[in-house]
């Protein structure tokens, strides 16, 4: 493709993701329909742009005024992710002017609002949990995250997949911490491969993987996962249950529920129950209260655990969102609770880096639930073999028996977990 052309596109995919109105990944999906006649180079291009003017916007926001032109064309060119000299192809002399003195200007000269690149709002609670730590989370936020694959235990061995995988030209290796996890730093196209198509992976963050682990589902054993979205710990505690007893798969959103169905067919998992419920007072939710053995509550967050996946997050969530998504977690958690039995466990989880989000939700559980007590996350995951559990569970939190994951000290998304039992 002509680099006029491909920069133009790259304009108009900017403007139409900084309006806003839907996530980034569905409006980027939606062009590459729209343009069929893109390649994966092209496509790769694309979407790299948008990501790195999402993830630099401030800073592309203060520059881009000294420019010339439409301001998406020109947040466009500084975001643009390929060779200099192919983009400067494209550009008048004005704007080659103009992006080299931009190019050199060093990190030192800017403003800390131009290096972290994160809302206001955002930048305390993160200063406060991490002092020195928070500047190595803005690097890693700035990159973009491996894909991680969980390998379907009831069917393979997650080595026997990597060798398949190494066969087909993908180089994977084992993630440090889950014991189904495979990592991949490229994104290979896996639709097509065998491995994909008969169940035996999965794309699934390696944090998300390990709190699949934390309910530590049994054979034969009653189970919910309350917020079930499209699945991906669904299938995992399914597999850990060794497709015996019965798992409900509960979710608000029966579209996101029918995401779940491909990836359960492929999965080979019978013991699956998928159910949309209208909210968490639910009939079907009462009818089970103090008959299940365990629950995961993935509960509905603000996501900015996902910035290296999801950077547009930061600019379309908002401290008053977090607000009401807070008295939502709360409403939740305490219904779910409802369903254990008496040495039930209850795992409550989010992919936020929040306290208000985590630690908070956690603490007033505890306080207004005296009959359940909390478990060390750490020490769950040390007893299933998991390798540096106890460093999964610090990162700056005051509390160290919830498990914290961070992108800069885990390499994984942000997630939070607490894990309790139900006295007997």
């Amino acid at each position: 493709m002509h680099p006029k052309v491909l920069l133009d596109a790259c304009a108009e995919l900017v403007r139409l993701t900084l309006t806003f109105e839907h996530p980034a990944d569905a409006v980027v999906s939606r062009f590459f329909r729209d343009h069929r006649g893109l390649g994966p180079r092209e496509r790769a291009t694309l979407a790299e742009t948008v990501y790195t003017v999402l993830r630099k916007k401030l800073l592309f926001d203060h520059m881009a005024p000294s420019g010339s032109g439409p301001k998406e064309r020109r947040l466009a060119i500084l975001g643009f992710h390929g060779p200099r000299d192919f983009l400067k192809s494209a550009l008048t002399d004005q704007e080659k002017k103009w992006l080299d003195q931009c190019d050199a200007v060093t990190v030192d000269d800017l403003m800390e609002r131009h290096r972290h690149n994160l809302p206001e709002w955002l930048v305390k609670p993160l200063k406060d949990q991490l002092g020195d730590g928070f500047w190595p989370l803005v690097e890693s936020l700035a990159q973009s995250a491996p894909l991680d694959l969980r390998v379907n235990a009831l069917k393979d061995k997650r080595a026997d997949v990597q060798k398949e995988l190494a066969k087909a030209g993908i180089k994977a290796h084992p993630t440090p911490y889950s014991p189904w996890g495979l990592r991949i730093d490229d994104k290979p196209a896996l639709t097509k491969l065998d491995a994909f198509t008969r169940g035996a992976i999965e794309v699934q963050d390696e944090g998300s993987q390990l709190l699949a682990l934390l309910l530590d589902a049994k054979r034969g054993e009653m189970v919910v996962d309350f917020c079930a979205g499209a699945g991906g710990k669904t299938l995992a505690i399914g597999a850990t249950m060794r497709n015996t007893g019965r798992l409900y798969a509960f979710d608000v959103s029966a579209h996101r529920l029918d995401a779940l169905k491909p990836r359960l067919a492929r999965s080979g998992l019978s013991n699956v129950h998928p159910a949309a419920i209208a909210h968490e007072r639910d009939e079907r939710i009462k009818r089970l209260a103090g008959k299940i053995d365990r629950v995961l509550v993935d509960a509905p967050c603000s996501g900015l655990g996902t910035l290296r996946r999801n950077p547009d997050l930061k600019w379309r969530q908002s401290a008053k969102a977090v607000e009401e998504l807070v008295v939502k977690q709360a409403a939740i958690l305490a219904s779910a609770a409802r369903l254990l039995k008496p040495g039930g466990r209850l795992v409550y989880a989010t992919c936020s880096i929040l306290p208000q989000e985590n630690e908070a939700i956690a603490e007033a559980f505890s306080a207004d639930h005296p009959d359940f007590d909390v478990l060390d996350a750490g020490q769950v995951l040390e007893q299933l073999k998991v390798d540096a559990a106890h460093t999964l569970c610090s990162g700056g939190a005051s509390n160290t028996r919830y498990l914290r994951l961070w992108p800069h000290l885990h390499q994984t998304d942000g997630f939070f977990a607490a894990v309790w039992t139900k006295k007997a």
